[in-house]
């Protein structure tokens, strides 16, 4: 591992560079920080600098006394000022996009109105006809996804019935809204292919009169361009914003033999409602003070500079490896002792950005080690003993290739897959190494544990060759397992709203899905539901669900096999190669939220965080120790009567086994000691309950040490040793 001193830059990516179409949308997209183009702090323009004489001096004579490039600066501001002047007399009311690049003083674009992130209800859509319920029109959002099974009922779109010669979708913003915009899809299925080629675009205040959007040159209806492909997500913006409540897409073309089916986000601005004519809205947000941006990695690695500087006390960053593109995995450390695993305590880590376009799991890890931060300056008891008795780890993006290709399309716009895999196409969260399969063989030969471990499995020949198809990622990821002893990991992703747990892998290898538990079945339930009940949106009262499965009916947790198999996960990897318990976290439906969106995102999920990280007290924790030397003994195993699962000791001789309230039976066992074996009690006191562990040397072992430091052997024990080997030579000269 790397520690850093962040003292060169030269990892850092290349400045992404908008499309000219894209550009407006994207300084749009920074409503809640400042525009990309301005630093923070900096006005839009300069005042400018006033020459005053000296005492008996005239103004000329001062101004011929100044510098030339004083000189050159003040014409410039002075011209700037008079286009500005000239520019507000011709447009009296809301500046266009072209006047505000001339002042340098643009009106922040719109946010997304909430249809991707389901802001907007199911009741606010609205449809000229649908083909099915499961097309609908509350179907018609953004990246919604469609079943993958037969018999399904929901489909990725609005589709209207084929008889329908003048479809349209409409979208209720609740209230008067400025609209500048909308961005659209085709259909998400695997049994069709339709999007909608062209279409136009009206606006209403009632529903009863409508009008629509205008070409500046011809006068007529402007006709918008759609799709050319149903994933691909395309923006259209207005030529001027429109002030309405209702807005409607009318598809005018759609692909030959296909259906007028499309997907949606409209980007409006909610205007104020003086009068209180309309529902008063749940304020969104959050009174922490923290940077809530969307970061790609050289701010990414500024922000942890910061907070490094911040708390240089209980903070350390370093690095476990670099991406394909040679950007470093960089990893937050927190503890009171940063750098040093303490003897007892735990270690625990959360990992984000596997996906690089699943980026909300990426800003909450950098909101968090801000928070922690600042909430252990300010004295806060709960984050104090939490940084106190555990060493947390935190990487936001262990997939920072793939996050700059999402970063760059921006939140909207980068669709559902994109960015994605790593620059080598690689999906990291199947390209861990498949465990389960050989472990299942060995127990469906009645092999495990005497003959075949059930835990600290070996990597398979082949996973170790040189040319294995194993991402620097992934590689880096193990090796930063096998170093450090976790206990307790998530790993956060995005699209869904639902927390899984291992096996994620089904154990009938035909089977798409199918559950497939662990030996710690209830460990990895409690643990699961700890997140999802304490994460706000996940127990949101009639929430609806994202995309096709309605997950609140199993209280937002879910086997990982039993929802979709996947080979080569790193919870079924983290589980049978290490002693480290890691769980899933889908943590929205929207897997790259607008930046608006944040702060309320951090809200969802801020507690559940916390709480999460605070279950690696639950369970028994203690040492093994040599009995003569008092010295810890590493690798040591630690079994529980009745689970199929052993952890061992750190190099230090110290363990920790994660449990539910019960009474077991633990042996610890070690080469060359005698096994020992206690009952141990876990109550539902908060903390782990100490379990510890003193083992004799076997007689065996003694003499192996004797002999190893150059001792003499009593003549007594060498004639019995003698006698033992020559039993040993007749038994097996009978055998043959």
């Amino acid at each position: 591992m790397e520690e850093i001193e962040f003292s060169d830059a030269r990892d850092s990516p290349p400045a992404p560079t908008p499309t000219p179409r894209e550009h407006k949308f994207l300084e749009g997209a920074q409503t809640t920080s400042v525009p990309r183009t301005t630093r923070p702090g900096t006005p839009a323009f300069r005042t400018p600098h006033t020459l005053t004489p000296m005492p008996g001096e005239s103004k000329e004579e001062a101004k011929k006394k100044a510098k030339p490039k004083l000189r050159v600066k003040v014409r410039v501001v002075k011209k700037k000022k008079v286009v500005i002047k000239k520019k507000k007399k011709l447009v009296p009311t809301q500046p266009s996009p072209e006047n505000q690049e001339i002042t340098q003083d643009p009106e922040p674009g719109c946010p997304p109105l909430g249809l991707e992130s389901l802001r907007v209800s199911d009741e606010q859509f609205q449809a000229s006809s649908s083909q099915s319920y499961g097309l609908g029109a509350h179907r018609g959002r953004l990246n919604i996804q469609s079943g993958l099974e037969d018999g399904d009922l929901f489909d990725g779109a609005w589709c209207p019935e084929p008889e329908d010669d003048r479809p349209w979708l409409q979208v209720d913003a609740g209230r008067t809204a400025r609209f500048t915009g909308v961005i659209t899809q085709g259909r998400n299925s695997i049994w069709r292919y339709d999007w909608v080629t062209s279409y136009k675009v009206q606006f209403s205040n009632d529903t009863l009169t409508w009008w629509g959007t205008k070409n500046r040159s011809s006068g007529l209806d402007e006709v918008f361009p759609g799709n050319s492909d149903p994933d691909t997500s395309v923006l259209a913006l207005f030529s001027q914003p429109q002030v309405a409540r209702y807005i409607r897409l009318l598809p005018q073309t759609w692909l030959d033999g296909g259906a007028a089916c499309l997907r949606l986000e409209v980007l409006a601005c909610l205007l104020p409602d003086p009068n209180g004519l309309f529902p008063r809205e749940p304020q969104l947000g959050s009174s922490d003070p923290l940077d809530f941006r969307h970061h790609n990695y050289k701010a990414m690695r500024q922000l942890m500079k910061k907070v490094n500087e911040q708390c240089p006390n209980i903070t350390r960053v370093y690095s476990i490896g670099k991406s394909y593109q040679g950007l470093k995995l960089y990893v937050m450390e927190m503890s009171d002792k940063p750098g040093e695993h303490e003897l007892g305590e735990p270690e625990v880590r959360y990992v984000a950005g596997m996906h690089g376009n699943e980026a909300l799991g990426r800003e909450l890890l950098l909101l968090l080690m801000q928070y922690l931060c600042l909430e252990f300056l300010r004295g806060n008891p709960r984050v104090t003993r939490l940084l106190t008795e555990t060493r947390i780890h935190l990487l936001p993006s262990m997939n920072p290739d793939g996050y700059e290709i999402a970063y760059q399309k921006g939140s909207e716009l980068v669709g559902w897959a994109e960015g994605r895999w790593t620059r080598q196409y690689i999906d990291l969260n199947h390209n861990f190494a498949d465990l389960n399969t050989p472990f299942w063989e060995a127990e469906d030969e009645g092999l495990v544990p005497h003959k075949f471990p059930n835990h600290h499995l070996p990597l398979p020949a082949y996973y170790v060759m040189p040319n294995a198809t194993v991402a620097p990622e992934t590689r880096a990821v193990i090796d930063w397992m096998q170093r450090i002893p976790f206990v307790l990991s998530a790993n956060l992703h995005g699209g869904e709203l639902v927390v899984s747990y291992p096996f994620d892998m089904t154990r009938t290898p035909w089977e798409a899905r199918e559950l497939t538990p662990t030996p710690d079945e209830p460990v990895f339930r409690w643990l699961s539901t700890v997140y999802a009940g304490t994460s706000r949106a996940m127990h949101e009262p009639g929430r609806r669900p994202c995309h096709s499965e309605d997950f609140s009916q199993h209280g937002h947790v879910i086997n990982g096999a039993e929802w979709h198999s996947v080979v080569g996960s790193m919870n079924d990897f983290s589980y049978l190669h290490t002693n480290c318990f890691e769980i899933t976290v889908e943590l929205s439906c929207d897997k790259f939220p607008h930046e608006s969106e944040l702060p309320q995102e951090w809200e969802n999920n801020k507690d559940a965080l916390i709480t999460y990280l605070e279950q690696v007290r639950m369970g028994i924790s203690g040492l093994v120790l040599d009995k003569d030397t008092e010295q810890g003994i590493p690798d040591a195993v630690i079994a529980v009567d009745g689970i199929n699962h052993d952890v061992t000791t750190a190099p230090g001789g110290d363990y920790w086994r994660m449990l539910t309230p019960g009474d077991y039976m633990v042996t610890a066992s070690a080469e060359g000691y005698h096994s020992a074996t206690k009952g141990c009690r876990v109550s539902f006191e908060e903390g782990p309950t100490p379990c510890h562990f003193r083992l004799s040397k076997t007689p065996k072992q003694r003499l192996r040490e004797l002999l190893a430091a150059g001792a003499k052997v009593p003549p007594d024990l060498r004639r019995r040793l003698d006698r033992l080997r020559g039993r040993g030579v007749r038994a097996g000269g009978a055998g043959r």
